[in-house]
């Protein structure tokens, strides 16, 4: 199809804009298989308590997982440039299906390193990158808001599903719990995914700031390619900045729970710090999802650091549960709003070209950070017996995101970016 032919489908469908179905589809799949994903931390202890294991092992498989999402994200990343998100996100839908199912069976750490660490982390390869890359396409008006509702998915995920899946493990065991969730990530996967499609495998164009449609079509072809991308500053302090939201994000999201139980906090009750953590990270979406529109990303992750600094040097004498709670309300909304600005930030500095593959290759800078945090604060509790000193190591990392994004600027040769 044409550029004529397109303008004219979509000029004959006014009141139907397919972008919208494809935020619905995301949104669903970051509530449930994302969202299933990062309540790991609800499983620690039960783990920890039948096994044995050490913090540092019981990370490691998590963060084994992190890695390789991120190395295989940016696969998926190039595959959903060229063949369209349905396709990686069904694949995806199956493997991760399969990675909780198998779970539900592990006896030893080899196991759980295998499916946790390797298939799940292959399932989830296929999601971030791919969803939010398709986003950005649809969207050049209100991309970072569009951003911000996709992955509010993933804030009511992390809202209601911890305290579900702790009473679930409560009610039925870890082992059923995993066998519950594997199905129920199967069919939403796989189902969502038939739903997404990038706009140039639709009659449609993307949704631009004004009714021209030129501007949408060379903003879509317009960007560097990885190579030029890689030759940038901006490249790699955008990385860095990755990094560090990542350490700071999993360190927490993996060890919230743990530690709230060792301060003698009921399981369920510690479970509702991460929920609460996840509601307030939907706020966040929107409000500073919004706001990225209005002033930029940049300065979206530059407050969202400043918010992650001050509450991590509160958690440290935190001892209290309302004390805990007021860390997650602040956490959740600062990590909300930054996740929300990710691929729009990449978009802005880099375009569309290319998007998927580049956006996947800076995100292995938040898939190291995810993977090194967890591990690194689960290990330097196992030599310390606390979390204060991981917890001190946290808000260095964001300040050192803070100073990253501050002195982050626009890559010269901008196009159609504003």
């Amino acid at each position: 199809m044409n550029e004529k032919d397109a303008q004219q489908s979509s000029e004959a469908k006014p009141g139907f804009f397919y972008g919208y179905v494809v935020v619905i589809a995301a949104f669903f799949i970051l509530l449930v298989p994302w969202g299933l994903y990062m309540v790991f931390g609800v499983f620690f202890e039960p783990l920890i308590t039948e096994f044995g294991w050490s913090r540092a092992v019981t990370s490691g498989a998590f963060s084994l997982s992190m890695i390789l999402s991120g190395i295989l994200g940016v696969a998926m990343g190039g595959l959903n440039d060229r063949f369209g998100p349905r396709i990686v996100l069904s694949f995806c839908g199956v493997i991760l299906g399969l990675g909780f199912f198998l779970m539900s069976q592990v006896n030893a750490t080899w196991q759980m390193y295998l499916f946790l660490g390797v298939l799940i982390g292959i399932g989830e390869s296929g999601i971030w990158v791919p969803v939010l890359s398709t986003i950005a396409r649809w969207f050049t008006k209100r991309r970072s808001l569009m951003s911000g509702i996709v992955m509010a998915g993933s804030g009511i995920g992390g809202l209601i599903e911890p305290p579900l899946v702790s009473r679930l493990i409560a009610d039925s065991g870890w082992r059923m719990a995993y066998i519950v969730l594997g199905i129920i990530v199967l069919l939403v996967m796989v189902l969502a995914a038939q739903f997404m499609r990038n706009p140039k495998q639709s009659s449609q164009l993307p949704n631009v700031e004004n009714s021209q449609k030129d501007p949408a079509m060379k903003f879509e072809t317009w960007g560097f390619s990885l190579k030029e991308a890689y030759h940038t500053r901006q490249f790699w302090l955008a990385m860095g900045m990755f990094f560090c939201l990542g350490y700071c994000l999993f360190a927490i999201t993996v060890h919230i729970v743990p530690h709230a139980i060792k301060l003698g906090i009921p399981a369920i009750a510690a479970a509702n710090i991460l929920a609460a953590m996840g509601g307030m990270s939907i706020i966040g979406n929107f409000a500073l999802g919004n706001l990225g529109d209005r002033i930029g990303n940049r300065q979206v992750f530059a407050i969202g650091f400043i918010m992650m600094a001050v509450v991590l040097f509160w958690l440290v004498p935190a001892k209290e549960i309302w004390m805990l709670y007021l860390f997650a309300i602040i956490f959740g909304f600062a990590q909300g709003g930054m996740g929300a600005s990710e691929s729009p930030l990449v978009a802005w500095l880099f375009g569309l070209k290319s998007h998927g593959l580049i956006y996947g290759v800076v995100g292995l800078g938040f898939t190291a950070g995810a993977a090194v945090g967890p591990f690194l604060t689960g290990y330097s509790c196992d030599l310390t017996f606390s979390y204060q000193i991981a917890f001190l190591i946290c808000g260095a990392v964001a300040i050192i995101g803070l100073i990253l994004s501050a002195i982050l600027r626009p890559t010269k040769r901008q196009g159609l970016i504003t």
